[in-house]
């Protein structure tokens, strides 16, 4: 009975064993493609490419020159000429006008200088037939001093009418607005029968843009970029009314008078566009990119390579000094930090330098999980080369 006690033990033990080791290796296959699928990695290929950095600032479009016509006299609008986009030349008419009041003030002018002149003449005679009776001893020197300044005050006084005829003459032809420039009506802002009055500031009447194929753009720019801008440096820019078509300009100003709102310090940055179709109008917001850096067949990777972060890999290498950052480069299926030193950036990419790192390398741009025996993932980037 003994014997058979120990064999049903020994029995019992071989059972524990090959059981747990049933359960290890059973441990083995299930555990290993799991961890297999811990290791998932969306890649792309590093390539060379042209890389663009600006800066993004927003204005409004205007025409280059534009002239604010006004008027120098008060009165009613007897008539007008010209309307919204109305193209005129240098010295049409535009407006008028009532001239009654400053036809009636010409007309008394002419009347104060007739009847200045008659006063000098009848000076001129009298001076004259003093000037006779001194010779004669008639009168003291006395008296023809008093004739002699009878006839220089009549002088005078022709003078002064004369003067105030030529001012109400201008004021006359002031009645009638002609245009200072060639150009087109960009704004009218009065009426027939409306009253203008010109005291203290000139009413403006109308608005004429130069030449809308010379176009510029205003743009607002913040302190923090202002110091990349340069006179002559390139931009890009779209509007909304053409959504999916991007124009050129160059910048030809940077206007050094700060607006301050609510603590923000901002620069008038102007652009220069042509407008050769005349597409753009005055007062479009314009979204404009201005290309302070530009290189040429550079490696380039997306942003979101320099964002990768792998499960235990922090802690195991140094941190990326100023100027630097870190991707992963697929080395036999395995993913290996490369240190790399950055350049310029956009919105979607990066160019990176390092020693051994050459285009067609497999680098990493997100991390995941995935099915056993699923290959890593590409995306369309190499075949963007």
């Amino acid at each position: 009975m003994k014997a058979v006690s120990r064999l049903t033990r020994r029995v019992r033990w071989w059972i524990v064993i090959i059981a747990a080791v049933a359960g290890a290796a059973a441990g083995v296959l299930i555990w290993s493609p799991w961890r297999a699928a811990a290791a998932s990695y969306e890649t792309v290929a590093l390539r060379y490419g042209d890389i663009t950095e600006t800066v993004s600032a927003n204005g409004t479009l205007n025409p280059v020159t534009v002239v604010n016509v006004g008027t120098q006299v008060s009165g009613t609008v007897q008539a007008i000429y010209v309307d919204f986009n109305s193209r005129v030349k240098a010295g049409e008419v535009l407006l008028r006008l009532d001239p009654t009041l400053f036809k009636a003030q010409v007309a008394q002018g002419r009347a104060a200088v007739q009847s200045a002149e008659a006063n000098l003449y009848l000076a001129q005679a009298n001076e004259a037939r003093g000037r006779t009776m001194y010779k004669n001893r008639y009168v003291t020197k006395a008296d023809l001093d008093q004739l002699v300044a009878a006839r220089k005050a009549a002088q005078a006084q022709v003078a002064v009418a004369k003067a105030q005829l030529q001012h109400d003459e201008a004021n006359l032809s002031y009645t009638v607005i002609r245009s200072p420039i060639d150009g087109v009506i960009i704004n009218r802002v009065v009426d027939v029968g409306q009253t203008v009055a010109a005291s203290f500031q000139t009413p403006t009447l109308f608005q004429i843009g130069q030449n809308l194929k010379k176009m510029q753009i205003d743009a607002t720019v913040d302190e923090a970029d202002i110091g990349q801008i340069r006179t002559g440096e390139g931009t890009r820019f779209t509007v909304d009314a053409f959504p999916d078509q991007r124009f050129s300009g160059e910048v030809t100003q940077v206007r050094l008078n700060p607006t301050v709102v609510q603590n923000v310090v901002t620069y008038d940055v102007v652009v220069h566009v042509d407008n050769p179709e005349e597409k753009l109008l005055p007062g479009m917001t314009a979204y404009v990119d201005i290309i302070v850096k530009e290189h040429k067949h550079v490696l380039v990777v997306p942003n979101a390579a320099l964002r990768v972060s792998l499960p235990g890999e922090a802690g195991k290498r140094e941190a990326p000094g100023p100027g630097q950052g870190v991707i992963y480069v697929i080395d036999n299926g395995q993913p290996r930090p490369v240190t790399v030193t950055t350049g310029i950036s956009d919105s979607r990419n990066t160019e990176v330098a390092a020693a051994g790192l050459k285009a067609g390398e497999e680098i990493v741009v997100a991390a995941g999980t995935r099915r056993p025996g699923a290959a890593h993932s590409r995306s369309m980037f190499r075949a963007r080369q």
